[in-house]
């Protein structure tokens, strides 16, 4: 199969197929004339990479589940460590929209909205952070 074929597909497009080659995470075969032949293998290893980044999986992620998924000998508590911190650092990010969210609600509901200059929402995002955690200064 060409790149065009794998990438219709795999859904994914032609230049990341080619990024994922560069950085080693494929490596289908070259004809004399220097085109690129992938595999069934590397279809499977193509789409595996697509639902693993659409699952937010890192490209280091990526490159080490690839390596397990190849090795018929691994341990499945390996593959469920990667998932598990992964799902960790959802469960970070999470929180720290959480708290972006709470912050940004309380800056608008403390901001009149009307005709007057005074804006505790400009005034916060002004102000040079506290050393207290939480602290977030707001004008009223």
């Amino acid at each position: 199969m060409n790149i065009g074929d794998v990438s219709r597909l795999s859904g994914l497009p032609s230049k990341t197929i080619r990024y994922y080659e560069e950085i080693g995470l494929v490596a289908p075969l070259r004809s004399d004339n220097g085109y690129r032949a992938f595999r069934d293998s590397d279809l499977h290893k193509l789409a595996f990479l697509g639902r693993a980044r659409s699952l937010g999986f890192s490209i280091e992620d990526c490159r080490n589940l690839l390596t397990l998924y190849d090795d018929t000998t691994r341990a499945s508590a390996d593959v469920k460590t990667i998932a598990r911190q992964h799902l960790t650092r959802i469960d970070q990010k999470l929180a720290e929209l959480t708290a972006l969210h709470d912050t940004l609600t309380h800056l608008i509901d403390a901001c009149a909205g009307d005709h007057r200059p005074d804006c505790p929402i400009l005034a916060d995002l002004a102000t040079v952070p506290d050393t207290k955690p939480g602290h977030s200064p707001l004008v009223r």
